[in-house]
């Protein structure tokens, strides 16, 4: 298609949604003091006039997914087989099925309180499903309804051929993985799992792009660094907090994709995707005009009905195909944490790593270095106790970087089509701790 069939309605359609997305996503506003992002807004109103209700509709919906999928993998219905989206949805492999059943269970047992301790626990399978499930139930509405403002109307094509020059070199990556980082940072992590899979599912992203940016640039919020912050009594550092993780963040994600695991994943596409990787630009072409073409050809191509629809898919895709996931491994991972030693002994090899950094009172903090594992709140909470500011700062500064949540993010990345498995996610949370470690004790030093 040339410059000369495009209309100027075409390049209204990818301005006009595309603004209206970055608003949504990407621009800060205050609010009571705080910082967020509208999509947050909306989703925090849901909770707050229904907040009673969460916890009931996410085990209902826990409860339909588990017998939806038992009911697909036993009788195969007529009407799931013929639709791919349904398919795709309840037709599961055995293991996520266990975890399927596993986090009905787990929630049914929780909401009406009737099992062992160890699950119905407000600090284990009560956190998650009362303040972690219930807040993504809102999210995900918000963000697979309004995501597509972001996706589909020409913004990505866009800042592709501005930033390839920068993503490409610098982290292997095409140039619109650079809005994923921007909406998990200005928004939330999750966010930024939700765009990379949607790109990867539609042939944006190769298995390797997707892996790197999933696990790299699906970046914590800054709304969440100052929770962090709070329990670990540091407000009055923020400045030289936010400086120190997002330089230690940089140079994870700059070593990070060139070592292994992600270093050893294929550049193939998904198997169901039609591959679309970033056009080159024409050796006559300024990238700035010819990421606005792409963008209003890609715009050309979409009806507003079509986005709704897709939407309302994008919603019933996350609440069953994630949820489940969060709920079932969230929760093991912190009856784990809370009634094992299993941290404290993972964490006894940072013992000697810390102690030749000459971070102070080293025993304590060694676990923090693991347990940012199972939910990205443990180190601070388990930190708050440690006397020396030193510390806590390394210790709020790590559990920031690790990125690799199981109760949330790594959670995400599992339930999700990106590719990247268990075994994946323990290598990369580790990697991340060891890369990242030294920055952060560097910029302690020069702080304190």
């Amino acid at each position: 298609m040339k410059t000369s069939t495009l209309s100027l309605q075409d390049y209204v359609k990818f301005i006009i949604p595309s603004l209206l997305g970055i608003f949504l996503f990407m621009i800060p506003i205050s609010v009571d003091g705080e910082a967020t992002i509208p999509v947050a807004l909306l989703a925090g109103w849901v909770q707050e006039q229904f907040e009673q209700w969460l916890p009931a509709v996410a085990t209902m919906i826990l409860f339909l997914t588990a017998i939806g999928s038992l009911v697909t993998k036993w009788l195969q219905p007529g009407f799931i087989r013929r639709s791919p989206f349904l398919t795709a949805l309840l037709h599961v492999s055995p293991l996520w099925l266990i975890a399927r059943l596993l986090a009905c269970a787990f929630a049914v047992m929780v909401f009406f309180q009737a099992g062992p301790a160890f699950i119905t626990s407000e600090d284990t399978g009560g956190l998650i499903l009362f303040d972690l499930v219930a807040v993504l139930l809102s999210v995900f509405l918000f963000a697979g309804l309004l995501l597509p403002l972001l996706l589909d109307f020409g913004l990505l094509e866009l800042c592709g051929a501005l930033l390839t020059k920068i993503m490409r070199p610098i982290f292997t990556l095409p140039g619109r993985s650079s809005i994923d980082c921007v909406a998990s940072w200005m928004g939330d992590g999750t966010i930024g799992v939700l765009l990379t899979n949607k790109q990867y599912t539609e042939g944006y992203y190769t298995k390797r792009e997707a892996a790197v940016i999933g696990t790299t640039f699906s970046v914590v919020s800054i709304t969440f660094t100052i929770v962090v912050l709070d329990q670990l009594n540091l407000t009055h550092l923020f400045l030289p907090y936010y400086l120190t993780i997002v330089l230690a963040g940089l140079v994870a994600a700059v070593v990070m994709p060139r070592i292994p695991p992600l270093s050893r994943k294929k550049d193939d596409y998904a198997p169901s995707a039609d591959p679309r990787p970033d056009q080159s630009i024409p050796a006559h072409r300024n990238p700035f005009s010819w990421g606005v073409e792409l963008a209003a050809r890609r715009a050309s191509t979409k009806q507003f009905s079509s986005v709704i629809v897709n939407g309302l898919k994008n919603v019933l895709d996350m609440w069953v195909g994630v949820i489940p996931i969060v709920m079932c491994i969230g929760t093991i991972a912190l009856i784990i944490a809370e009634y094992t030693p299993l941290f404290q002994w993972l964490g006894a090899p940072f013992v000697p790593i810390l102690t030749l950094l000459q971070v102070p009172e080293a025993a304590q903090a060694a676990q923090t270095m693991v347990i940012g594992f199972a939910d990205m709140l443990l180190p601070a909470i388990i930190g708050s106790g440690i006397e020396s500011e030193f510390t806590r700062f390394v210790i709020a500064c790590v559990s920031v970087t690790q990125l690799i949540y199981l109760s949330e993010v790594g959670g995400l990345l599992l339930g999700s089509k990106v590719p990247v498995n268990f075994i994946d996610l323990v290598l990369i949370f580790l990697l991340r701790t060891l890369i990242t470690l030294p920055v952060i004790v560097l910029m302690a030093h020069l702080i304190f």
